[in-house]
């Protein structure tokens, strides 16, 4: 398996301490930038790629080692990911050198702790053969096949990197793990969208995905369901070994559009929900995991004014003690710019989600931040806000918000009249409000039934409505 190993210093690693760490190779390798010099590649004598060295994060955001390796580093600390090829037997223990040699040049550990080793690793010259992306342990023509073994597959910088490389090559993505990796709300958010998947090793059969529990097998190239005489999947039995958990998430989902103003701030509904929620605004805020930049919605807006007109994704987490984490999609469109929000918060078993806050946080995204809609639902799942390969309880609907724009457009006397016995609370200005429709405590699966003729009664209004998103 791919060795993913992670330098935890509390030093940059400079030049000279990343070619320190490069020369574990020993003299018989060569190091190389890829076009952006943000990733090192160290490679054997005939120059097939070994080793990545993805450029040094600063982590200035307390908990995010926690969060992602179960382990308590004081902030700040430099944060330099290292990635070996699966296909190459010294590649693993190269890694491990580079990593050690820079934690101990640098003062600190690495992860996992084992691999702080120093010694030079031989290489012979036929390695492997070169595919040119050392993060992709197997490429064919419909897919890139990445092998993973950590205690948390987060959305990283080198996971967004491969998805943008994937999408470019038009390739699926398959991640490959043991069944004790778990996944982070972000980056299951992603493993979601066809056609990536997330592959699962289980020793009975085989292969199965871990977000759906069909059984795979390497076909044609891919991971794809393994279909019966009758053409139906099968579920693998691993995926059905879970009971049922007493900890939530309430899951708090949005759309913004305000005007293409110059003194647009971004992020600021995404701080009023956060405070609304969790008595605190963010903590961090960044490009990837881990999140590493305090929060600040003005350097926030910066990087997405400065991206514009590309699409803007980001990462927004929150403190110790109370697991929040979101992400944003800032986008340029017709309308202004529209922000995307899907927040995750966790609670254990002694503890409640806000429920009573949700309506007072709808009408300030009304009144204040130019809310399109809001969807706020409740699920039965870890509060470290971490997915195992295990089948999950879907998410339960709590409320429903739709912003004035779209009351104006399906017919104010329409969209109040829904017929599922609801009657909406009206938000905002009596001229034109925004209607909230209340929708349950997220306990009794029947308002996903409840939510879907909602949905059907406001698409029955005006084709093209913002229910058709």
């Amino acid at each position: 398996m791919t060795k993913d190993v992670i330098a935890l210093t509390s030093k940059m690693p400079n030049a000279w301490s990343l070619l320190a760490g490069l020369y574990a190779g020993g003299p018989q390798t060569t190091v190389t930038a890829d076009a952006e010099g943000g990733v090192l590649r160290l490679c054997s004598p005939d120059g097939r790629p070994l080793v990545s060295v993805e450029a040094p994060l600063l982590v200035q955001v307390a908990g995010e080692a926690e969060r992602l390796l179960g382990r308590d580093v004081p902030v700040p600390f430099w944060w330099t990911e290292v990635r070996a090829s699966g296909a190459v037997p010294q590649a693993g223990p190269l890694a491990e050198s580079v990593c050690g040699r820079l934690a101990l040049l640098l003062g600190g550990s690495t992860w996992p702790e084992q691999a702080a080793r120093t010694e030079v690793v031989e290489v012979p010259a036929t390695a492997a053969p070169d595919d040119g992306q050392p993060v992709v342990d197997v490429l064919t023509g419909s897919t890139s096949v990445v092998l993973a073994d950590r205690p948390v597959l987060a959305l990283s910088t080198w996971l967004s990197d491969v998805l943008r490389g994937t999408a470019r090559s038009d390739r699926a993505l398959q991640i490959v793990t043991p069944p004790h990796v778990r996944v982070s709300a972000a980056a299951r958010a992603t493993l979601l969208h066809v056609p990536n998947r997330w592959v699962v090793q289980d020793a009975d059969q085989g292969y199965y995905d871990g977000l759906s529990g069909a059984v795979l097998r390497w076909q044609n190239g891919t991971f794809a369901p393994a279909l019966s005489a009758d053409g139906t999947s099968t579920v693998a039995d691993a995926f059905t070994r879970t009971s049922p958990t007493d900890e939530r998430q309430l899951v708090v989902a949005f759309r913004t559009a305000v005007p293409a103003n110059e003194d647009v701030v971004l992020g600021e509904g995404v701080e009023a929900a956060w405070r609304t929620l969790t008595g605190s605004p963010p903590a961090g805020w960044g490009t990837a995991e881990p999140v590493n930049l305090p929060w600040s919605p003005g350097r926030l807006t910066d990087l997405a004014r400065g991206r514009a007109p590309e699409p803007t994704h980001l990462l927004v987490t929150g403190r110790p003690g109370r697991p929040a984490l979101g992400w944003i999609r800032v986008t340029r469109t017709t309308a202004g710019v529209e922000q995307d929000v899907t927040l995750h918060i966790g609670y254990g078993k002694d503890e409640e989600p806000p429920l009573d806050a949700i309506a007072p946080l709808a009408e300030a995204l009304v009144t204040r931040h130019g809310l399109t809609t809001l969807l706020v639902s409740v699920r039965r799942a870890s509060r470290d806000l971490t997915t195992p390969p295990v089948l999950q309880a879907p998410p339960v609907p709590v409320a429903f918000t739709l912003g004035a724009r779209d009351v104006r457009d399906i017919g104010l006397t329409h969209a109040r009249r829904p017929p599922i016995g609801i009657r909406p609370v009206p938000l905002g200005p009596a001229s034109s409000p925004a209607l909230h429709y209340p929708l349950g405590d997220g306990s009794d699966p029947g308002a996903l039934v409840t939510l879907r003729h909602l949905s059907a009664h406001l698409r029955a209004g005006v084709p093209g409505s913002a229910m058709d998103g």
